[in-house]
Protein backbone atom coordinates (compact mmCIF):
# COMPACT_ATOMS: atom_id res chain seq x y z
CA UNK A 1 0.00 0.00 0.00
CA UNK A 2 2.61 2.27 0.25
CA UNK A 3 4.33 1.75 -2.78
CA UNK A 4 0.91 1.96 -4.49
CA UNK A 5 0.35 5.59 -2.72
CA UNK A 6 3.34 6.71 -3.67
CA UNK A 7 2.51 6.75 -7.50
CA UNK A 8 -1.13 6.66 -8.55
CA UNK A 9 -4.53 7.79 -6.45
CA UNK A 10 -6.50 5.00 -4.47
CA UNK A 11 -9.51 3.85 -3.77
CA UNK A 12 -9.97 0.71 -1.01
CA UNK A 13 -12.63 -1.24 0.02
CA UNK A 14 -12.04 -1.82 3.49
CA UNK A 15 -14.88 -4.69 3.91
CA UNK A 16 -13.54 -8.58 4.01
CA UNK A 17 -17.07 -9.67 2.65
CA UNK A 18 -16.90 -10.38 -1.01
CA UNK A 19 -18.27 -7.36 -2.92
CA UNK A 20 -21.29 -8.30 -5.56
CA UNK A 21 -20.79 -7.64 -9.31
CA UNK A 22 -23.40 -4.73 -8.77
CA UNK A 23 -20.77 -3.05 -5.97
CA UNK A 24 -18.56 -3.92 -8.23
CA UNK A 25 -20.02 -2.35 -11.13
CA UNK A 26 -20.59 0.60 -9.05
CA UNK A 27 -17.43 1.08 -7.54
CA UNK A 28 -15.10 0.49 -10.57
CA UNK A 29 -16.06 3.24 -13.07
CA UNK A 30 -13.30 6.13 -13.28
CA UNK A 31 -10.23 3.67 -12.14
CA UNK A 32 -7.70 2.67 -14.79
CA UNK A 33 -6.76 -0.46 -12.86
CA UNK A 34 -8.22 -3.06 -9.95
CA UNK A 35 -6.31 -4.50 -8.17
CA UNK A 36 -8.50 -7.77 -6.54
CA UNK A 37 -8.33 -11.23 -5.06
CA UNK A 38 -10.28 -14.24 -6.27
CA UNK A 39 -12.84 -13.76 -3.88
CA UNK A 40 -14.10 -10.51 -6.52
CA UNK A 41 -16.13 -11.48 -9.82
CA UNK A 42 -14.67 -9.43 -12.15
CA UNK A 43 -17.49 -10.43 -14.43
CA UNK A 44 -18.35 -9.16 -18.42
CA UNK A 45 -21.04 -6.44 -16.70
CA UNK A 46 -18.43 -5.25 -13.97
CA UNK A 47 -15.64 -5.40 -17.19
CA UNK A 48 -17.96 -3.56 -19.24
CA UNK A 49 -18.94 -0.86 -16.71
CA UNK A 50 -14.91 -0.42 -15.76
CA UNK A 51 -14.16 -0.19 -19.41
CA UNK A 52 -16.66 2.48 -20.27
CA UNK A 53 -15.18 4.58 -17.86
CA UNK A 54 -11.23 3.89 -18.40
CA UNK A 55 -10.05 0.53 -17.03
CA UNK A 56 -7.29 -0.80 -18.92
CA UNK A 57 -6.08 -3.57 -16.17
CA UNK A 58 -6.86 -6.25 -13.86
CA UNK A 59 -3.88 -7.50 -11.26
CA UNK A 60 -5.33 -10.64 -9.78
CA UNK A 61 -3.53 -11.25 -6.27
CA UNK A 62 -3.38 -14.97 -7.01
CA UNK A 63 -2.36 -17.64 -9.94
CA UNK A 64 -5.74 -18.62 -11.11
CA UNK A 65 -8.43 -16.87 -12.64
CA UNK A 66 -11.56 -18.02 -12.92
CA UNK A 67 -13.14 -14.89 -11.18
CA UNK A 68 -11.94 -12.99 -14.00
CA UNK A 69 -14.26 -13.24 -17.49
CA UNK A 70 -10.68 -13.35 -19.63
CA UNK A 71 -13.00 -12.92 -22.74
CA UNK A 72 -14.43 -10.00 -21.86
CA UNK A 73 -10.89 -8.59 -20.77
CA UNK A 74 -10.04 -9.32 -24.67
CA UNK A 75 -13.19 -7.78 -26.09
CA UNK A 76 -12.61 -5.23 -23.97
CA UNK A 77 -8.77 -4.54 -24.11
CA UNK A 78 -7.98 -5.07 -20.86
CA UNK A 79 -5.19 -6.64 -19.79
CA UNK A 80 -4.48 -9.21 -16.97
CA UNK A 81 -1.87 -9.56 -14.56
CA UNK A 82 -1.84 -12.68 -12.21
CA UNK A 83 1.30 -13.92 -9.86
CA UNK A 84 2.41 -17.38 -11.42
CA UNK A 85 5.69 -19.27 -9.51
CA UNK A 86 5.60 -17.83 -6.24
CA UNK A 87 3.54 -19.92 -4.52
CA UNK A 88 4.41 -23.17 -5.74
CA UNK A 89 6.33 -24.52 -2.98
CA UNK A 90 4.09 -23.30 0.07
CA UNK A 91 0.93 -25.23 -2.68
CA UNK A 92 2.97 -28.06 -2.66
CA UNK A 93 4.15 -28.30 0.67
CA UNK A 94 0.18 -28.26 1.75
CA UNK A 95 -0.64 -31.12 -0.65
CA UNK A 96 1.78 -33.09 0.75
CA UNK A 97 0.27 -32.39 4.28
CA UNK A 98 -2.45 -33.37 3.26
CA UNK A 99 -1.59 -36.32 1.87
CA UNK A 100 0.07 -37.68 4.97
CA UNK A 101 -2.43 -36.20 7.21
CA UNK A 102 -4.87 -38.67 5.09
CA UNK A 103 -2.72 -41.93 4.60
CA UNK A 104 -2.07 -41.83 7.92
CA UNK A 105 -5.69 -41.41 9.45
CA UNK A 106 -4.41 -38.56 11.53
CA UNK A 107 -7.49 -36.36 11.61
CA UNK A 108 -9.27 -39.56 12.84
CA UNK A 109 -6.73 -40.58 15.13
CA UNK A 110 -6.85 -36.74 16.63
CA UNK A 111 -10.43 -36.82 17.38
CA UNK A 112 -10.64 -40.76 18.42
CA UNK A 113 -7.86 -39.63 21.51
CA UNK A 114 -9.45 -36.60 22.02
CA UNK A 115 -12.46 -38.29 22.45
CA UNK A 116 -11.53 -40.58 25.20
CA UNK A 117 -11.67 -43.65 23.01
CA UNK A 118 -8.03 -44.99 23.14
CA UNK A 119 -7.91 -47.42 25.99
CA UNK A 120 -5.47 -50.07 24.30
CA UNK A 121 -2.73 -50.15 21.84
CA UNK A 122 -3.52 -52.54 18.85
CA UNK A 123 -2.01 -54.13 16.02
CA UNK A 124 -4.27 -52.39 13.81
CA UNK A 125 -5.10 -48.99 15.33
CA UNK A 126 -5.47 -46.40 12.62
CA UNK A 127 -3.46 -48.28 10.28
CA UNK A 128 -2.89 -46.37 7.18
CA UNK A 129 -1.59 -46.24 4.09
CA UNK A 130 2.08 -46.68 3.54
CA UNK A 131 3.67 -44.24 1.10
CA UNK A 132 6.79 -46.14 -0.17
CA UNK A 133 5.29 -47.90 -3.18
CA UNK A 134 2.08 -45.95 -3.74
CA UNK A 135 1.36 -44.52 -6.35
CA UNK A 136 0.61 -40.89 -6.73
CA UNK A 137 -1.45 -39.88 -9.16
CA UNK A 138 -1.29 -36.16 -10.17
CA UNK A 139 -3.83 -34.80 -12.46
CA UNK A 140 -2.05 -31.54 -14.21
CA UNK A 141 1.71 -31.78 -14.18
CA UNK A 142 2.09 -27.92 -14.09
CA UNK A 143 4.40 -26.02 -11.69
CA UNK A 144 2.92 -27.37 -8.65
CA UNK A 145 1.93 -30.70 -10.14
CA UNK A 146 6.00 -31.16 -10.95
CA UNK A 147 6.36 -29.84 -7.44
CA UNK A 148 4.17 -32.52 -5.69
CA UNK A 149 5.80 -35.00 -7.85
CA UNK A 150 9.36 -34.44 -6.57
CA UNK A 151 8.10 -33.97 -2.81
CA UNK A 152 6.64 -37.90 -3.36
CA UNK A 153 9.19 -38.92 -5.37
CA UNK A 154 11.45 -38.79 -1.48
CA UNK A 155 9.09 -40.68 -0.03
CA UNK A 156 8.90 -43.27 -2.58
CA UNK A 157 5.91 -42.78 -4.36
CA UNK A 158 5.47 -44.15 -7.70
CA UNK A 159 4.26 -41.21 -9.85
CA UNK A 160 1.78 -41.48 -12.58
CA UNK A 161 -0.07 -37.83 -13.91
CA UNK A 162 -2.70 -37.05 -16.28
CA UNK A 163 -2.66 -34.15 -18.81
CA UNK A 164 -3.93 -32.81 -22.18
CA UNK A 165 -0.41 -32.87 -23.35
CA UNK A 166 2.48 -34.70 -22.18
CA UNK A 167 5.10 -33.49 -20.14
CA UNK A 168 8.93 -32.70 -21.76
CA UNK A 169 10.95 -36.30 -21.77
CA UNK A 170 13.61 -34.35 -19.35
CA UNK A 171 10.33 -33.46 -16.77
CA UNK A 172 9.31 -37.32 -16.74
CA UNK A 173 12.44 -38.37 -16.52
CA UNK A 174 13.59 -36.65 -13.30
CA UNK A 175 10.18 -37.59 -11.99
CA UNK A 176 10.14 -40.91 -13.33
CA UNK A 177 6.15 -40.29 -14.28
CA UNK A 178 4.04 -42.11 -16.07
CA UNK A 179 1.70 -40.78 -18.64
CA UNK A 180 -1.85 -41.71 -18.27
CA UNK A 181 -5.14 -41.30 -19.49
CA UNK A 182 -7.02 -39.76 -16.67
CA UNK A 183 -9.57 -42.47 -16.36
CA UNK A 184 -6.63 -45.24 -16.04
CA UNK A 185 -4.79 -42.95 -13.58
CA UNK A 186 -7.99 -43.28 -11.69
CA UNK A 187 -8.57 -46.79 -11.46
CA UNK A 188 -4.68 -47.19 -10.70
CA UNK A 189 -3.91 -44.25 -8.35
CA UNK A 190 -3.49 -45.09 -4.32
CA UNK A 191 -3.49 -41.33 -4.27
CA UNK A 192 -5.27 -38.59 -6.15
CA UNK A 193 -3.98 -35.01 -5.59
CA UNK A 194 -5.52 -32.42 -8.32
CA UNK A 195 -3.43 -29.57 -9.85
CA UNK A 196 -5.90 -27.94 -13.01
CA UNK A 197 -7.44 -24.76 -13.54
CA UNK A 198 -10.72 -23.99 -13.49
CA UNK A 199 -12.32 -24.30 -16.47
CA UNK A 200 -15.29 -24.65 -18.94
CA UNK A 201 -13.37 -27.63 -19.54
CA UNK A 202 -12.58 -28.95 -16.11
CA UNK A 203 -15.53 -27.65 -14.14
CA UNK A 204 -16.73 -31.42 -12.36
CA UNK A 205 -13.95 -33.17 -14.26
CA UNK A 206 -14.62 -35.90 -10.50
CA UNK A 207 -18.09 -36.47 -11.60
CA UNK A 208 -20.19 -38.68 -9.64
CA UNK A 209 -19.29 -41.36 -12.20
CA UNK A 210 -15.55 -40.59 -12.07
CA UNK A 211 -15.30 -40.44 -8.54
CA UNK A 212 -16.99 -43.94 -8.24
CA UNK A 213 -14.50 -45.66 -10.37
CA UNK A 214 -11.30 -44.95 -8.40
CA UNK A 215 -8.67 -47.65 -7.21
CA UNK A 216 -10.88 -48.68 -4.12
CA UNK A 217 -9.33 -47.39 -0.74
CA UNK A 218 -8.11 -44.12 -2.63
CA UNK A 219 -7.55 -41.09 -1.07
CA UNK A 220 -8.28 -37.86 -2.89
CA UNK A 221 -6.44 -34.53 -2.24
CA UNK A 222 -7.68 -31.01 -3.99
CA UNK A 223 -5.43 -27.52 -3.13
CA UNK A 224 -6.43 -26.64 -6.80
CA UNK A 225 -10.35 -25.22 -7.46
CA UNK A 226 -13.07 -26.66 -5.46
CA UNK A 227 -15.32 -26.90 -8.77
CA UNK A 228 -13.32 -29.62 -10.57
CA UNK A 229 -15.21 -32.12 -7.81
CA UNK A 230 -19.19 -32.26 -7.89
CA UNK A 231 -18.79 -31.67 -4.14
CA UNK A 232 -22.57 -32.77 -3.60
CA UNK A 233 -21.65 -36.68 -4.71
CA UNK A 234 -18.52 -36.76 -2.71
CA UNK A 235 -20.06 -37.71 0.32
CA UNK A 236 -21.50 -40.68 -1.75
CA UNK A 237 -18.28 -41.84 -2.53
CA UNK A 238 -16.47 -41.82 0.77
CA UNK A 239 -20.07 -43.54 2.27
CA UNK A 240 -20.55 -46.55 0.24
CA UNK A 241 -16.99 -46.17 -1.56
CA UNK A 242 -14.68 -46.76 -3.18
CA UNK A 243 -13.09 -43.11 -1.88
CA UNK A 244 -11.42 -44.22 1.73
CA UNK A 245 -10.99 -40.30 2.31
CA UNK A 246 -10.97 -36.86 1.04
CA UNK A 247 -8.41 -33.72 2.34
CA UNK A 248 -9.42 -30.47 0.31
CA UNK A 249 -8.33 -27.13 0.97
CA UNK A 250 -10.76 -25.95 -1.74
CA UNK A 251 -14.42 -25.39 -2.08
CA UNK A 252 -16.83 -25.60 -5.03
CA UNK A 253 -19.04 -22.65 -2.84
CA UNK A 254 -16.19 -20.96 -1.01
CA UNK A 255 -16.16 -20.14 2.12
CA UNK A 256 -19.54 -22.35 2.04
CA UNK A 257 -18.83 -26.32 2.81
CA UNK A 258 -20.98 -29.01 1.14
CA UNK A 259 -22.68 -30.11 4.75
CA UNK A 260 -22.73 -33.39 3.98
CA UNK A 261 -18.84 -33.51 4.38
CA UNK A 262 -18.57 -31.66 7.74
CA UNK A 263 -19.05 -34.56 10.12
CA UNK A 264 -17.35 -37.20 8.07
CA UNK A 265 -14.25 -38.76 9.98
CA UNK A 266 -13.17 -39.64 6.61
CA UNK A 267 -12.70 -35.94 5.24
CA UNK A 268 -9.88 -33.56 6.43
CA UNK A 269 -11.10 -29.85 5.58
CA UNK A 270 -8.87 -26.54 5.77
CA UNK A 271 -9.99 -23.38 3.98
CA UNK A 272 -7.80 -22.33 1.21
CA UNK A 273 -4.49 -22.01 2.74
CA UNK A 274 -2.29 -23.33 0.00
CA UNK A 275 -0.55 -20.19 -0.59
CA UNK A 276 -0.39 -18.95 3.24
CA UNK A 277 2.80 -18.86 4.48
CA UNK A 278 3.88 -15.43 5.23
CA UNK A 279 6.67 -15.09 3.03
CA UNK A 280 4.48 -16.67 -0.01
CA UNK A 281 1.55 -14.16 0.50
CA UNK A 282 3.86 -11.20 0.41
CA UNK A 283 5.36 -12.41 -2.32
CA UNK A 284 1.99 -12.45 -4.18
CA UNK A 285 0.75 -9.18 -3.01
CA UNK A 286 4.40 -7.69 -4.29
CA UNK A 287 3.80 -8.86 -8.17
CA UNK A 288 0.41 -7.61 -7.94
CA UNK A 289 1.73 -4.09 -7.07
CA UNK A 290 4.17 -3.91 -9.39
CA UNK A 291 1.85 -4.86 -12.10
CA UNK A 292 0.13 -1.59 -11.25
CA UNK A 293 2.89 0.17 -10.76
CA UNK A 294 4.35 -0.96 -14.25
CA UNK A 295 1.14 -0.42 -15.90
CA UNK A 296 0.88 3.18 -14.78
CA UNK A 297 4.33 3.88 -15.65
CA UNK A 298 3.73 2.41 -18.96
CA UNK A 299 6.34 -0.61 -18.67
CA UNK A 300 5.16 -3.91 -19.97
CA UNK A 301 3.86 -5.96 -17.77
CA UNK A 302 6.11 -8.94 -16.36
CA UNK A 303 3.18 -11.59 -15.90
CA UNK A 304 0.52 -11.26 -17.74
CA UNK A 305 -2.36 -13.25 -18.09
CA UNK A 306 -2.67 -13.47 -21.95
Amino acid sequence: MHALRASVQITTRPADTPPTEAELAELVPGHDAVLCQLTEPMSRMVLEAGAAAGLRLVSQVAVGLDNVDLAACADLGIAVAHTPGVLTDATADLTMALLLAAARRLPEAERYLRAGRWDVWSLDLMAGLELRGAVLGIVGLGRIGQAVAARARGFGMRICYASPRRAPSDVEASLQAEWLPLDTLLARADVISLHVPLSADTHHLLSRARLGSVKDGAILVNTSRGGLIEEATLADALQTGPLAFAALDVFEEEPRVHPSLLDRHDVLLVPHIGSATRATRLRMAQLATDAVLDFAAGRPLQHPAR
